[in-house]
């Protein structure tokens, strides 16, 4: 009994040392989860595909203990993108340079005491995106011997692409032009006929688009009163600018459209000369002929048609 007095009060400290040790682990472990509940954090999921002139954007979301401000940082940042350190967007629109795979991209946020990170990310960038061309008008259906046929498609692409065309089927007695499309040529006696499925084309160098295939007839040449016929000069002066005022330096010709309507001026003259001011149409029938022309470039951009001349051919 007596030995048992003499070290209760040791066996009481050691009570008490136990009992504080168990406080301190129990404030340690709930300052710990404390810690991990007020760290910042991010979150989001980048795109990781994007197309050559195609903006890109993305924005994580963040947040962190009251009273701290988040800075944000990135590693492995593709060299066509910015970056904000203030809201972590990573914005750019890549150009066809950067075709590819941007790999190991890693965008973190921190409050000054801790960060956290999203998992690494690739952005592939593709080629861009193409819009095929179009192609429009209506041809003629019908030639006569010894008079000009022509017809020009209108054709055009939103990429501004540069357009190129083919024919099938070209009749024998006609021409193409691969620059602007038309088709042109004087029947002569022996190409009287029907010249079937016709078809032009334009390309981009990408994707094609076609007209609907058509003929052209070829009549014989009228025989009425004495069949004599008559001729039109028709002249212009060679323009010098272009819509927007810039100097035209790119002139390839000119095109003289004429008929009998001023409202349909269905035959074409290709003047394939950047020097010439006057053209002379012959073989005209007795009838009244309206006129106009139009200056085209050697990229093939048309400007509009000038204002309508006539002439009587008795």
């Amino acid at each position: 009994m007596q030995y048992s007095k003499l070290n209760r009060p040791a066996r009481v400290r050691q009570v008490a040392i136990c009992a504080l040790a168990a406080l301190l682990t129990g404030t340690a472990a709930h300052a710990g989860t404390r810690w991990w509940r007020l760290r910042p954090h991010i979150s989001g999921t980048p795109a990781t595909t994007d197309a050559a002139g195609q903006a890109y954007s993305f924005t994580p979301t963040a947040s962190g203990p009251r009273g701290y401000t988040l800075k944000f940082a990135i590693s492995g940042k593709p060299a066509w993108a910015s970056f904000s350190t203030a809201t972590g967007t990573l914005s750019g629109t890549p150009t066809t340079a950067n075709v590819g795979t941007f790999s190991n991209i890693v965008i973190s946020v921190s409050d000054g005491v801790a960060k956290a990170s999203l998992a690494a990310f690739a952005i592939t960038v593709s080629g861009p995106s193409n819009t095929a061309p179009t192609i429009s008008g209506q041809p003629s259906t019908s030639a006569t011997v010894a008079t000009p046929y022509t017809f020009t498609p209108n054709a055009s692409d939103t990429d501004g692409d540069i357009l190129s065309f083919t024919v099938q089927n070209q009749p024998s007695w006609a021409s193409f032009s691969a620059t602007t499309g038309m088709l042109s040529g004087t029947p002569p006696a022996a190409s009287v006929g029907t010249y079937a499925n016709i078809v032009i084309s334009v390309s981009d160098g990408h994707t094609s688009a076609s007209l609907a295939p058509f003929s052209i007839t070829v009549n014989p040449s009228s025989s009425s009163g004495s069949g004599s016929t008559g001729t039109a000069a028709v002249s212009w002066t060679a323009p010098t600018t272009n819509s927007d005022g810039s100097a035209l330096t790119d002139l390839a010709g000119y095109h003289v459209y004429y008929g009998t309507s001023p409202s349909s001026l269905t035959s074409v003259i290709d003047v394939a000369s950047a020097g010439s001011t006057s053209y002379t149409i012959s073989s005209l029938a007795s009838a009244t002929w309206y006129f106009g022309v139009t200056a085209y470039t050697t990229s093939g951009a048309e400007s509009a048609i000038s204002a309508i001349v006539s002439k009587t051919v008795p």
